[in-house]
């Protein structure tokens, strides 16, 4: 079921765009930076989370939930010239399935800066693993909540197969999932062999704080040391932008729980919603956010410029192995 936050902004990008994608078709391109950096960035730091489109080259799977626009590497490098982020995570998404060569592709583009996590499946073979590997994948992603799927005993069994999957690799399971999904997998997280990363804040709605369910479970992971969460688009997780106060405290309370557990990512492009009903052939336009001023909240959030460098250089540099 669609949350309230899900159905607004789900409306807003309904608003915005209700056309098949052809090339040369633009509708939203994606945004740049219009808020300069205010605080000093640690050289090395990591944005945890991006993503590429690039329809052109690599056509997005015919089951995918949703129809981004294009976006090139180029832009991605004035992202990251902007914020001063010297290093980046390449994040694969729903639209290309387990088709991840338009992940490897850009980060062979960005060289040795960049990192990646794949999606796969059981057609995936262990030889194209053993590729990945060698070109910078660090990881597999589980995107629950993009697909929908919100019950917790398919998060369960989605995640023990990636455990065995990816057992005996230096890698790491990624999951995009709401809190009530984490509660009911938490245990299997707790004696994973692997490292696991949550996206996006764990899921959680901002507006409902700490007593949210699952809410404890999440903290529980990250202070024992069992989980990361990744501190990246809030906008996510809030609907009152541009500033988003109601994610402030939750952020301050996961980082002091232990900040050698926490990331940081933008999200850019910033892909819109899936809006139920709408033929996955529609542009879904990306959010126009201000990347600048989000980052700028990080100094609010983490007011101690070391612990700013543990989660911006120290933590990504461990779990993706810069």
């Amino acid at each position: 079921m669609f949350t309230r936050r899900e159905v607004m902004l789900g409306a807003v990008t309904a608003g915005t765009a209700a056309l098949a994608w052809k090339p040369g078709t633009l509708l939203a391109k994606a945004s740049q930076p219009s808020t300069p950096v205010n605080f000093a960035v640690p050289e090395g730091a990591c944005d945890c989370h991006v993503h590429t489109f690039d329809p052109q080259h690599f056509p997005y799977s015919p089951s995918r939930p949703y129809t981004p626009e294009p976006v090139s590497v180029e832009e991605l490098r004035s992202l990251h010239q902007a914020l001063h982020m010297n290093r980046v995570i390449v994040v694969q998404t729903t639209v290309y399935a387990a088709d991840n060569a338009g992940v490897l592709d850009a980060m062979k583009q960005l060289g040795s800066r960049a990192r990646g996590v794949a999606v796969i499946d059981e057609k995936t073979p262990n030889s194209a693993l053993d590729d990945m590997d060698r070109a910078g994948i660090r990881g597999i992603r589980l995107n629950l909540e993009t697909a929908g799927q919100t019950d917790p005993e398919i998060g369960r069994k989605r995640f023990q197969a990636a455990v065995e999957r990816i057992k005996g690799r230096k890698w790491h399971i990624q999951i995009y999932a709401r809190l009530t999904v984490i509660e009911g997998i938490k245990d299997l997280v707790a004696s994973a062999p692997m490292p696991v990363v949550f996206d996006h804040f764990g899921g959680m709605q901002a507006a409902l704080g700490a007593d949210q369910p699952g809410f404890a479970s999440l903290m529980t992971l990250i202070r024992t040391g069992k989980a990361y969460v990744k501190i990246s688009a809030p906008y996510r997780s809030s609907i009152e932008a541009p500033n988003y106060p109601d994610v402030a405290p939750l952020a301050r309370v996961l980082v002091a729980s232990n900040p050698e557990r926490i990331l940081w990512g933008s999200d850019w492009p910033h892909p819109g919603l899936p809006v139920p009903g709408r033929s996955n052939s529609e542009i879904t336009p990306f959010f126009q956010i201000d990347d600048g001023r989000v980052l700028n909240f990080l100094p609010q959030w983490v007011p101690n410029p070391a612990e700013r460098k543990t989660i911006l250089v120290e933590n990504p540099a461990r779990l993706y192995g810069f």
